[in-house]
């Protein structure tokens, strides 16, 4: 019980902040485990293409087929992990700048979408492909520039309304600020 307590102590942001974090923590792992499951389940079928190491590659494949064949290949790819654009921060919880919140989460999707590319050719129907790692890492860093303004807003009203008492500094109406505090000397010791 003397830990709970310490450890409550500590944290920055109130019960709307945490509800925030939790519920992102809880979507994310939610997301995380169904991409798991959409990219890495054994598939049955006859023949299997080879890897995709070429950058662009199946890109322009898709391209060349058609429209739907490429609304499927890049739109597909572009909306695997999007999600995490907005996942990460929100399970995070801190509000910080822009672009650091925007280079974590890149970083982030890119290490995933790269552990699934690692693990996919060791699965039955599965193989490796360069363009699903460049199209899942664009499509978190889409995301997270479209909606990151309005979940930093979101987190910065909760933790504001768990602490009325801290403003934003606020100049004051009139120039003058009052007389400078001196401290009182200390003569020194024998």
């Amino acid at each position: 019980m003397c830990v709970f307590a310490a450890v409550q102590r500590h944290h920055h942001g109130g019960s709307a902040a945490h509800r925030i974090r939790a519920a992102g923590l809880v979507l994310l792992c939610c997301h995380l485990l169904f991409v798991g499951w959409l990219t890495l389940r054994p598939l049955s079928v006859p023949w299997v293409a080879p890897a995709n190491l070429r950058p662009f590659a199946s890109i322009h494949a898709d391209l060349l087929s058609g429209p739907r064949a490429a609304l499927e290949g890049i739109g597909g790819g572009l909306a695997l992990l999007a999600p995490l654009g907005v996942l990460l921060p929100m399970a995070v919880g801190r509000v910080t700048s822009r672009l650091g919140s925007w280079a974590r989460t890149v970083f982030a999707a890119a290490m995933i979408s790269l552990g699934i590319e690692l693990v996919q050719p060791a699965v039955p129907g599965q193989v490796a492909n360069v363009d699903a790692l460049l199209l899942n890492t664009t499509g978190a860093a889409l995301v997270h520039l479209l909606c990151y303004p309005a979940l930093r807003a979101r987190l910065r009203g909760a933790v504001r309304q768990e602490r009325p008492g801290a403003r934003r500094f606020a100049p004051p109406e009139d120039g003058d600020q009052g007389a400078t505090p001196r401290t009182p000397r200390v003569g020194i010791a024998p």
